[in-house]
C-alpha cells in the first residue's frame, strides 16, 4: 500500500508523542535512576541509527559515573533474564519501540 504524504506526518507525530522515557522496571535510587534515564535519551538520540554506539556510549558514561561493570542492550523485540547487583537495574522503552536494558553485576 503506497504511503501518502499524511501517512508520513502521522507517522512523525506518532513518533514525536512517543519519544518520552517509559520505565518498565527499575529498582535504582532516584537520582541514579534520572541520571541514567536521561543518559539513555541523549544516547539513543545522538545515536538514533547505531544501537551499538549509544550502547557503547551508555555504558562507558556509567562505568565512570557509577564504577565499573555495567552492561547495556539496546533494541527491539528482545526478551533477557540478568542477574544483577540490587539497587542497578533500569529497563526503559524510547521512540515506541526501543528498548533499553542497563545493570551492573559485579
Amino acid at each position: 500500500m503506497a504511503e501518502t504524504g499524511d501517512g508520513k506526518k502521522e507517522d512523525a507525530d506518532y513518533k514525536r508523542l512517543q519519544s518520552f522515557p517509559l520505565i518498565r522496571h527499575t529498582d535504582m535510587p532516584e537520582e541514579m535512576r534520572v541520571e541514567t534515564m536521561e543518559l539513555c535519551v541523549t544516547a539513543c538520540e545522538k545515536f538514533a541509527s547505531n544501537n551499538e554506539s549509544a550502547a557503547k556510549m551508555i555504558k562507558e558514561s556509567m562505568d565512570k559515573k557509577f564504577g565499573s561493570s555495567w552492561h547495556v542492550v539496546i533494541g527491539e523485540g528482545f526478551g533477557f533474564e540478568v542477574t544483577h547487583e540490587v539497587r542497578n537495574l533500569l529497563y526503559m522503552f524510547f521512540g515506541g519501540s526501543l528498548a533499553v536494558c542497563v545493570w551492573k553485576c559485579s
